[in-house]
């Protein structure tokens, strides 16, 4: 009988990096809740190990973003996918789950599948706003899909595929109400009232190359702009914080501009922040449903560039544009993205706040749609999937 102590699932899985750890690890636990004894292992990361998960690989291995990177990276990660389906068929999980990073996942799922294996995906490839060809690949390598955002529904329904709404997890994990002056005393910003931004370049080696000198730049023009602000940068990890920290010294910016590097806690440090400068991914997401102003910024390898931008779709490639389908908060992408022009966007939001508070509450519509206890609907359709 489902949801018993005795019934046991055996569930592979992959994540790719930082926000597929939350991620899985919310559909882990929300499996665990639901009374199975689950086994689950293959590439994770630490808020996953967390629930017991036995990461073979972690999300390191596969933190790589862009075309051109990804070629350089391509035998590798031909290897790992090669050993990690072997290692995946002589196991035979009940489930194998892919948690984002499509195309890691689709191709490692289509052999599974063909071996026998059933196959969900959670986070759908976001055929959206690009590479629309991919549903024809989804079709082939998953047996379910868990949906994130309400309007894909009506996608994989008109292809035939089958798949579910179950919320974004985001939305649950962070509150309707958040504390603003308790996040800066976490962080031991002190009181007053100058305004905090918060700078986030990123959670992987190649955004930290090609946006983190750009946001510090970006800092020293608000500063010298208006002194009175302070910023927060929350490094993902202690490798990324010391390269961040070797740039700031390389920059001459250690004693020019009031910056904290603080090791995690980015949920803490947007919380605290009037502003957000942050590279365009999930992080826009956590920034909107903890509804904060944002300025979108995103650099990548030029040829990656130009491969994307032939393929997209749509005007927008912040998360919280394109679910609310407006351009709620600016965007700056590639050569666009300069500390003159990012500079510019985000003191205009330190000195709007009527237009700011039109941002917060277009951000808290958006949270209500997002929140469906995500992690239980999840583990809801593994139990119909797997029939445990």
């Amino acid at each position: 009988m489902a949801g018993t102590i005795e019934s046991r699932l055996s569930l592979g899985m992959v994540a790719g990096e930082k926000s597929g750890d939350m991620l899985a690890s919310a559909v882990l636990l929300g499996l665990q809740q639901s009374g199975l004894a689950l086994q689950a292992q293959g590439i994770g990361g630490p808020a996953m190990a967390q629930t017991g998960f036995n990461a073979w690989w972690t999300i390191d291995a596969l933190s790589v973003r862009g075309y051109a990177e990804v070629l350089r990276q391509y035998p590798r990660l031909w290897r790992m996918r090669r050993e990690l389906g072997d290692r995946m068929l002589a196991w035979r999980p009940q489930l194998f789950m892919g948690v984002d990073a499509p195309d890691f996942n689709l191709g490692l799922a289509e052999r599974l599948r063909s071996g026998g294996v059933r196959c969900a995906h959670f986070i759908s490839p976001s055929i959206w706003a690009w590479r629309r060809e991919r549903i024809e690949r989804i079709r082939k390598s998953v047996d379910h899909m868990l949906l994130v955002f309400p309007f894909e529904q009506a996608i994989y329904d008109e292809a035939g595929i089958p798949a579910t709404y179950v919320g974004h997890p985001l939305a649950d994990v962070i509150p309707l109400q958040v504390d603003q002056a308790a996040a800066r005393r976490d962080l031991d910003l002190g009181g007053g009232s100058s305004p905090v931004v918060a700078l986030l370049p990123g959670s992987r080696p190649d955004e930290i190359r090609y946006l983190a000198s750009v946001f510090l730049q970006t800092a020293q023009r608000l500063y010298h702009c208006r002194p009175d602000i302070r910023f927060v940068l929350p490094a993902a990890s202690p490798a990324l914080g010391e390269r961040i920290n070797e740039l700031i010294v390389r920059l001459g910016l250690r004693d020019a501009i009031p910056l904290k590097v603080v090791l995690g806690q980015s949920h803490t440090v947007m919380a605290a922040a009037d502003s957000v400068l942050v590279a365009s991914g999930t992080a826009t997401l956590e920034a909107a449903l903890l509804r904060r102003p944002m300025v979108i910024a995103y650099r990548m390898a030029p040829l990656s560039y130009r491969i994307m931008h032939r393929m997209g779709y749509l005007p927008w490639i912040g998360l919280p544009n394109i679910l609310c389908r407006d351009s709620v908060v600016p965007e700056f992408i590639q050569n666009e993205a300069t500390p003159e022009a990012l500079a510019a966007a985000v003191l205009a939001q330190l000195d709007d706040a009527a237009h700011c508070q039109v941002i917060t509450q277009r951000f808290e519509q958006l949270h209500q749609s997002l929140r469906r206890d995500s992690a239980s609907r999840a583990a809801d359709c593994i139990h119909r999937l797997v029939d445990v």
